[in-house]
């Protein structure tokens, strides 16, 4: 029934918005991947409402420079896994997935901002129930408030409550977008900008995302506290620096991440350094683009150190003066693996990860750890808001003595012995219908083919991925 009201509600919206833009076209206007960017105030001008939802997305109030913004999303996706784990769930599992979000935006003077937003993420049909990423039934995605304004050369804001990060290229701290339930902080975060530069300072525990209703809490054994800063360069180039603190004590609670390597588990204390050049696709002209980024981590890890690094690159060359303006791009990557032999833990850690960092396999299959890859990937664009995305991962291992981890980066094959560095490959293809700014469908699909490494340590058997998603945001 709420995949049926989803579809009606997409269906029916899309010819009034239609309606009502040939009557008075709206400015060009794009939702943020976190809705606390978007900015509604240009709707204080009641000439610039055309869209089916402006009414409520500026609200004035009874005070100077005082409005409210009411927006939210609704997703459905189905789900098809076969032979998860490579063969460790030697079975087809089918299940659907279903996101409900809604927020609120309270500007209350030019100085004071309290940001709500409610979640619900809901699973049914799959085998062995939900997943920590699964399945919510209610509660408090982000409820923060804030003090201070932007409106000034060089300023600085207090932002308190939980809330939401997501940094960079989403490699080491992302929203996880991709799963059902997205991840959230509770704790303080500084924004500010000093010349060209932004940055931030946070001070955070992840939120446990447990089923129930309104009963999430903050893990107290782990506190993740960091300092990034970016700046724009020259030419559409930009430069990203920052530094990352965890802190992991067990035991472990119900919902909270496993931090257990190839050695085994212990209390870990990791730092990390990093920067990232970047430079976006062209979208008027040929050109090339890039995201290069490279991370070292030390600390401690029981009676252990820590020493472990990765480097990332993305090269790419679009043609947006060409039919179907296509981008042709390769990743290539390497992180860190360990030694049990030695003192020191050598597996890298991507903290809080982007989903689908290889592609369509968003919550199934490897991550960047212990990992060499080669990417390469072409985008296309067809007329009416049709792009596929098609692309190859090969993979192998860094370090023969460690294992095959999850993206979240928890183990999910160990090294046994195992002396094959390749673990294998995924061909895949992403096809999207961006219907309007607010509605949008895709289909992914993708098979890992194991290598001799997954042969030799798991059953072996080659990963069936299949994803349908249906979207509306307002």
């Amino acid at each position: 029934m709420r995949l049926v009201a989803t579809c009606v509600l997409l269906f029916l919206a899309l010819p009034l918005r239609a309606q009502v833009q040939d009557e008075s076209p709206a400015p060009a206007r794009t939702y943020a991947l976190l809705p606390e960017n978007d900015d509604w105030s240009f709707l204080a001008d009641p000439s610039l409402q055309s869209d089916l939802w402006d009414p409520i997305k500026y609200i004035p109030l009874d005070c100077q420079a005082c409005y409210v913004s009411f927006g939210g999303e609704v997703r459905q996706a189905f789900e098809k896994v076969g032979n998860d784990n490579w063969g460790k769930q030697p079975y087809m599992n089918a299940f659907l997935l279903q996101r409900y979000m809604l927020h609120s935006d309270w500007h209350l003077g030019e100085n004071f901002r309290i940001f709500m937003e409610l979640k619900s993420g809901l699973e049914d049909f799959r085998a062995g129930g939900p997943r920590p990423i699964d399945e919510k039934r209610l509660a408090f995605e982000a409820a923060f408030v804030e003090i201070g304004n932007t409106h000034k050369k060089n300023w600085a804001i207090l932002r308190l409550g939980r809330q939401e990060l997501n940094y960079g290229s989403g490699r080491l701290v992302s929203v996880r977008e991709g799963p059902n339930v997205r991840q959230s902080f509770d704790g303080a975060k500084i924004r500010a900008k000093a010349g060209e530069w932004y940055v931030d300072a946070w001070a955070v525990r992840p939120d446990l995302d447990r089923f129930g209703f309104f009963d999430n809490a903050p893990d107290h054994t782990t506190a993740f506290w960091g300092v990034y800063a970016t700046r724009p360069w020259r030419r559409r180039v930009s430069f990203d620096t920052y530094y990352l603190g965890l802190n992991h004590e067990l035991p472990t609670p119900a919902g909270s991440r496993p931090y257990t390597y190839n050695r085994g588990t212990a209390p870990e204390t990791r730092h990390n350094l990093a920067a990232r050049l970047w430079r976006p696709p062209a979208t008027n002209e040929s050109a090339w683009d890039f995201d290069y980024e490279g991370a070292w981590q030390f600390g401690s890890f029981g009676a252990d150190g820590i020493r472990a690094w990765t480097f990332a690159s993305d090269t790419g060359y679009s043609f947006p003066n060409v039919p179907l303006k296509p981008r042709i791009s390769v990743k290539a990557d390497i992180s860190s693996g360990d030694n049990p032999s030695s003192h020191w833990l050598g597996t890298f850690s991507p903290f809080f990860p982007i989903g689908n960092y290889f592609g369509v396999l968003a919550d199934t299959g490897p991550g960047p750890v212990n990992f060499i890859d080669v990417h390469p990937r072409l985008q296309t664009q067809f007329p009416h808001g049709v792009s596929i995305s098609t692309d190859l991962v090969a993979q192998w291992r860094e370090s023969l003595t460690d294992g095959v981890y999850a993206v979240p980066g928890f183990l999910l094959v160990a090294a046994d012995g195992s002396r094959a560095r390749f673990v294998g490959y995924r061909p895949g293809v992403e096809a999207r219908w961006q219907i309007d700014r607010h509605a949008w469908i895709q289909a992914d699909y993708g098979v890992f083919f194991a290598g001799d490494f997954l042969k030799q340590a798991s059953p072996g058997r080659n990963i069936n991925y299949m994803e349908f998603w249906v979207g509306y945001k307002f």
